[in-house]
């Protein structure tokens, strides 16, 4: 007998997710060539948190930040569940994966406005606002290491595989 499952993740979500995901690869490979590929790569990422910012008026329940995203005290009795092997389940992101999912959004958009920031007339030629940028990215990468491990533990800890369910959209009810 096939166990039931739910459509979590609506496809313009999982769609906005790789292409994140690809343009961050993208960017971090033309990192050192710097030019209007990084660049423009640069501004397709924020372009892609800006639509996600937007899907989440838009799209299905779990798309919904309200969904998701949970004050500190729940997020923090979650992440004392996950160390005690005791976390529940969600159907949708966890309050952990929530807060992740706002901390790589900001940052992305940090990285962003940074890289247009240092090649404004203003601030041409400074070194801070490059710095500022590199920085950033190297917090992006921090956050995305933490992502994976997230995705990692859940996996392991909920015998789910939530790298399938990013792609199908689908989960076990």
């Amino acid at each position: 007998m096939k166990s039931k499952t739910l459509r979590v993740w609506d496809l313009p979500v999982r769609l906005l997710h790789w292409t994140l995901a690809g343009s961050i690869g993208a960017a971090w490979f033309t990192s050192e060539r710097i030019g209007p590929l990084h660049e423009w790569i640069g501004y397709g990422a924020v372009a892609i948190v800006a639509a996600r910012l937007l899907w989440s008026f838009k799209g299905n329940a779990y798309s919904r930040f309200g969904q998701f995203v949970k004050p500190p005290r729940t997020t923090v009795a979650y992440l004392r569940a996950v160390a005690g092997g005791s976390a529940e389940r969600h159907l949708g992101h966890n309050p952990a994966g929530g807060a992740m999912v706002v901390a790589l959004l900001v940052c992305v958009s940090l990285v962003g406005l940074s890289g247009w920031a240092a090649t404004t007339d203003l601030l041409w030629g400074y070194a801070w606002p490059v710095r500022l940028h590199a920085a950033l990215a190297w917090l992006l990468v921090v956050l995305i290491a933490f992502h994976i491990a997230g995705v990692l533990l859940a996996i392991w800890q909920h015998r789910e595989n939530l790298v399938k369910a990013m792609l199908t959209g689908d989960k076990k009810a």
